[in-house]
């Protein structure tokens, strides 16, 4: 046999289980999925609800194994070590982009270590104010704030949450200032701002819908780049005069680096056609939820991009460094 062609069969052979992987075959067992929160958070809820769909149209059950703790790094290790099949994916939230800042050393590079598949959603959140205040706009937000330094405050779910992060980022934007007061979670700081005890809060659209209907709260402005379909009659915050504080919690779904490009692409796939389902539409409805999707190449820059504008957010917003 010439040696040229015992080595293409060689070459043939040692690609091969990748390519019959990416075509037909894939997949042909479960597909473990690694959340890395606790069960009924909202990323959970999130990654639930697309992989029950998943499920049907693959044909292979996709199984949501939740790896909390250390601020979603746990989880996020498991994956990065994971072999690059496909059968291993994760789905997880902004916050990946925050941790490369929030923790001294990571075992494993947030950029290098994972592939984008698709964000799957973006969760706006709306900046809520009790009619009590007397201020009807942001801009009578804004007018206040720069009378009054030092007088304003806003609630958040927890240092370093969501809610405190998009405050802190149109804080900066809008060169106020403002006084972070933190709560254990949402329910909590809600109450607290239709009390008009702490002055407004960048809130998730489902718990204040309520308020918001009945008067109890009134809502200046959303925080995503984007209006929010729950909420389409509120301005963004750029839209109402505020340039560069977009603030976009989103969740998505991602692999270990180096899966091959025909399974990520079939993945992406299987989103966009499982976002388009009633059941999944009006789970989404009912959190607050816009469906969001991205070529995986797109996703990635997009992380890429964030890793880098959240170094000086995290910075000021005083977030403790994990060492």
């Amino acid at each position: 046999m010439p040696q040229l062609f015992r080595r293409t069969l060689v070459a043939a052979a040692l690609l091969a289980p990748l390519a019959v992987l990416a075509q037909a075959g894939y997949p042909n067992k479960p597909i473990k999925v690694i959340v890395p929160f606790a069960a009924g958070s909202t990323t959970d809820i999130i990654a639930r609800a697309i992989t029950d769909k998943m499920s049907q149209s693959l044909g292979q059950q996709l199984v949501v194994e939740n790896r909390a703790g250390a601020s979603g790094t746990i989880g996020q290790q498991a994956v990065a070590t994971a072999a690059p099949d496909g059968y291993t994916i994760m789905v997880h939230s902004s916050s990946h982009t925050v941790s490369p800042h929030t923790f001294a050393k990571l075992p494993f590079d947030t950029e290098k270590d994972f592939v984008g598949i698709t964000p799957i959603s973006s969760t706006p959140n709306v900046l809520v104010i009790s009619p009590t205040k007397n201020i009807k706009t942001l801009q009578d937000l804004l007018a206040y704030g720069k009378a009054n330094p030092g007088k304003l405050n806003f609630a958040s779910a927890g240092q370093g949450s969501a809610t405190h992060l998009n405050a802190e980022k149109f804080k900066l934007a809008a060169k106020i200032d403002a006084q972070n007061i933190p709560f254990k979670g949402s329910a909590e700081a809600v109450t607290e701002v239709v009390a008009g005890r702490v002055d407004y809060y960048f809130s998730p659209i489902a718990p204040v819908v309520g308020q918001i209907k009945n008067g109890q709260l009134l809502p200046l402005a959303v925080g995503s780049p984007r209006r929010a379909a729950a909420l389409p009659q509120v301005p963004t915050t750029a839209e109402a005069g505020v340039p560069g504080s977009e603030f976009n919690f989103w969740i998505g779904m991602m692999a270990p680096a180096k899966t091959p490009k025909e399974v990520v692409n079939r993945l992406n796939e299987e989103v966009v056609k499982a976002l388009n389902t009633p059941e999944v539409k009006e789970r989404f409805a009912a959190l607050g939820a816009d469906a969001w999707t991205l070529k995986p190449e797109q996703f990635d820059a997009y992380i890429r991009d964030e890793i880098k504008s959240n170094g000086p957010l995290v910075k000021a917003a005083g977030l403790e460094v994990h060492k």
